[in-house]
């Protein structure tokens, strides 16, 4: 017993028997051909596809080949723009004009003005094909944005108290006050300087007492520096501030990297 196959399902109905007043309409079947910009590219491309020169135009062929595309148009219902048959009459009004006597139109060729209008279309097309040559964004390539990892640096906060701080500079300025500069010409000091000094000194020796960062015989000014750089350094933590014990001596240590 052989199984009866289902010719088709439709919307998950079995379809047994076809449908018989099934109907095509005429333009179910379009054919799209190369489409134009307007009537002077299609003349342009006509010229161009017959190899004729454009500053010498045989209007009584061109005509002929533009009205051959126009009726062909016309057979696959496309809709015609008025500027393509003002084209046509044109070209119809050239050849009209080239087929009267040289001794009643004028001496000028009718086909100049049509001839200068295509030379310059062509002149912009050819740039507008050059520029779309050229890389694009969006089609040739695309532009990369990357955004940099944030990186957290931990700042190590001093593990100490502001009164034994306090307490250590002031015992410092004292001693600094002792000592007198008769100098006339002092040397400038500089934050970045004592800050690059400081690093130097710790390569040589991991961990400094923080009173021997301090140069006595340069005065409060030498004084003043050196606290803003060892404040400088810990807040960019590469050193840090430390005290083991209670009242004890602070000491600077180098962080490593």
């Amino acid at each position: 017993m052989t199984k009866e196959l289902t010719p088709a399902i439709v919307q998950g109905t079995p379809l047994k028997n076809w449908p018989t007043d099934l109907y095509v309409p005429p333009d179910a079947l379009q054919i799209f051909l190369e489409s134009f910009e307007g009537p002077l590219d299609l003349l342009l491309y006509l010229i161009q596809h017959q190899n004729l020169d454009i500053l010498d135009i045989p209007i009584a062929e061109i005509t002929q080949q533009y009205l051959q595309y126009v009726d062909l148009m016309q057979e696959l219902n496309l809709d015609l723009a008025a500027e393509y048959l003002l084209m046509a009459a044109v070209l119809m009004e050239i050849k009209s004009r080239l087929l009267l006597p040289t001794d009643i139109e004028e001496i000028s060729d009718p086909r100049t003005q049509l001839v200068q209008q295509l030379h310059e279309y062509a002149q912009y097309k050819q740039a507008a094909q050059d520029l779309d040559a050229l890389a694009q964004m969006g089609r040739d390539f695309w532009a990369v944005s990357v955004e940099p990892p944030e990186i957290e640096k931990e700042i190590i906060l001093p593990d100490i108290s502001w009164s034994a701080f306090l307490e250590t500079m002031r015992d410092v300025m004292e001693r600094a006050s002792l000592f007198t500069s008769h100098q006339v010409i002092r040397e400038p000091l500089s934050v970045r300087e004592r800050m690059s000094f400081i690093l130097e000194t710790l390569k040589t020796s991991h961990r400094i007492e923080f009173v021997d960062c301090f140069t006595l015989e340069e005065g409060r000014a030498g004084v003043v520096v050196t606290l803003l750089a060892i404040l400088e350094l810990t807040k960019e933590s590469l050193i840090q501030l430390v005290q083991q014990q209670a009242f004890g001596m602070i000491q600077v240590l180098k962080i490593n990297d």
